[in-house]
């Protein structure tokens, strides 16, 4: 933690913060019986240990690739960031189960006290939203692996910090005798986080997926496959994959099938340029005869 940078630090220090938080919220909760302290105190915790998966992910990304690790680890980035938008998902399940279970039961006035511990989360909350507020915005353009997971963990505390206002709403609303308060704010909090975390859960797992990059265009791909499939001595084109392995590099492969005595050389300087302009960095062409 001494070498790393500004945000590693920071993230430490959020953390350290929550498990206070979370530690402090359990002794009270067991304390005075208040089983929903207790269960924010699990919710906490269990945030604490994705953020730091998330701290882990930056310093293990660091290291260089070996002869395991071909592609070094910076795939480590992608893999918290989708691990925290999955957190998050479950919390907006969760949230929405709570709203119906207010509205059928109508127990929200038993849980005021909770309005203290939100406040508290809160402000801690707002503290990890000003060391990430660079990565605030839902649709980023990620240029590395890194900024991946640093959107994901702004907008982990962004959404925690939803969830904190809603708890904080609905108190007030609570004390101004409005009906079915909960079963509002914490829906309207559920579909808050939904929509908000849905972009990089769609990014995250695409890139998991291996999915074609968002950012090079299909109709370039199909017009290159077709450029390239009316070459001369050029007999087919098949098994052409593009993917990307960190976000910003994109990977490609591609089988060309000629007839005896192609110039493969020349076809081979061609197929890269073309896919050297939509910014593969490491494309591979394989030919084959009939």
């Amino acid at each position: 933690m001494r070498t790393g940078n500004r945000q590693m630090k920071s993230l430490l220090f959020m953390i350290s913060l929550n498990l206070a938080c979370s530690t402090v919220e359990f002794a009270i909760g067991l304390f005075t019986g208040r089983i929903g302290l207790v269960s924010d105190a699990f919710h906490l915790a269990l945030g604490s240990g994705l953020l730091t998966f998330s701290l882990f992910a930056m310093a293990a990304s660091q290291r260089k690739p070996d002869h395991v690790y071909t592609y070094g680890f910076q795939r480590l980035n992608v893999l918290s960031a989708f691990t925290n938008t999955v957190f998050l998902l479950f919390m907006s399940f969760s949230l929405t189960v709570e709203a119906l279970h207010a509205f059928i039961e109508d127990e929200s006035e038993h849980k005021h006290y909770l309005v203290v511990s939100a406040v508290t989360n809160l402000m801690v909350n707002l503290n990890g939203v000003w060391f990430f507020r660079n990565y605030a915005r839902i649709n980023l353009v990620y240029k590395k692996a890194e900024d991946m997971n640093y959107h994901s963990i702004c907008l982990h505390v962004v959404a925690d910090s939803i969830r904190c206002v809603g708890l904080i709403w609905t108190f007030w609303l609570l004390s101004l005798g409005v009906n079915n308060a909960e079963a509002l704010c914490m829906g309207l909090v559920s579909c808050s986080v939904f929509m908000l975390v849905m972009p990089v859960f769609k990014a995250s797992g695409g890139v998991l997926l291996q999915m074609a990059p968002p950012n090079i265009p299909s109709s370039a791909l199909t017009k290159y496959w077709e450029q390239i499939s009316c070459l001369k001595d050029v007999t087919q084109v098949s098994e052409a994959r593009f993917w990307e392995v960190v976000p910003g590099h994109v990977v490609g492969s591609l089988l060309l099938e000629g007839k005896q005595g192609m110039d493969d050389g020349a076809i081979v300087e061609y197929v890269h340029g073309l896919y050297g302009d939509l910014g593969i960095n490491d494309f591979t062409v394989q030919t084959d005869y009939i």
